[in-house]
């Protein structure tokens, strides 16, 4: 038998009765800001449920796969699976952070240019269809295998084993050190990574951005544009012409009706 570690969890630590409680109770309180999140919206932009659920559930789906890949990437070695948990994790949290928000962009980018509507991230239609929340998972979790093998291919770069004897080795006692590791600093930065993410792939414009009025399409910047061309137009000097010139012309036949008249006589 592999003996154990003097400090740190043991193998198999987090699958555990113990670390599988932790994890479910990280999942409900992380996931329970992104509810937060939907109530701190402006009541005209609240996405309904049903749109929220489906902005969330990409973010559940990816972040599932990046634990259970972070756990098994930590009982592959009989080093402290604790720390080398975390270690994926501050990684995931940091440079996984910017491989996740290029790859939305470049995503996002193509299927643009390539015009497939319901590929856009926060387009579903109107009625919203379960075909686009499906085909933006598939796209949203092709981004985060790509980002898990770039942050596996970094620990395999010599250096990080010492780091990963002294990131916890302070910590005597192994149950706290796996509720360091599986719920405290995990719940911190899930919190702050699920509400950039959000931000990130939820559609930008919830409002409508053009109006039907009388059969035509018009954008609502483009009416504020015309109605404020009309209160700056020179219709009103021109009404105010036309009524000077009526008073002036009244004005000439008063004038008019004063003037003696003068007859001649032979």
């Amino acid at each position: 038998a592999a003996p154990r570690p003097a400090h740190g969890c043991s193998s198999g630590a987090l699958l555990g009765r113990f670390g599988v409680l932790l994890q479910a109770l990280l999942a409900l309180c992380a996931f329970s800001t992104l509810m937060l999140k939907r109530f701190k919206e402006p009541k005209a932009e609240r996405r309904p449920w049903r749109i929220w659920f489906y902005d969330t559930s990409k973010q559940a789906i990816g972040a599932l796969f990046i634990h259970f890949a972070n756990v098994f990437l930590s009982d592959l070695t009989e080093e402290d699976p604790c720390s080398l948990y975390l270690i994926n994790f501050i990684l995931d949290a940091t440079l996984g952070m910017l491989l996740i928000w290029l790859g939305v962009k470049v995503v996002s980018w193509i299927v643009q240019h390539k015009k497939y509507t319901y590929l856009v991230f926060g387009e579903y239609g109107d009625p919203p269809q379960a075909a686009a929340w499906i085909g933006q998972c598939i796209l949203y979790l092709l981004i985060m295998v790509f980002e898990k093998t770039v942050i596996s291919l970094v620990l395999l770069i010599p250096g990080w084993t010492k780091l990963q004897q002294i990131l916890l080795g302070y910590i005597p006692n192994p149950q706290l050190e796996l509720v360091l590791v599986m719920f405290v600093v995990p719940f911190i930065v899930n919190a702050i990574m699920f509400w950039v993410v959000d931000s990130l792939i939820m559609r930008k414009y919830k409002q409508k951005d053009t109006l039907d009025i009388n059969g035509s399409t018009e954008t609502p910047r483009a009416r504020r544009t015309e109605e404020s061309q009309v209160l700056l137009s020179p219709d009103i000097d021109f009404d105010q012409s036309e009524s000077d010139q009526d008073i002036s012309g009244l004005r000439g036949s008063n004038q008019k009706m004063k003037q003696p008249s003068y007859q001649v006589v032979i």
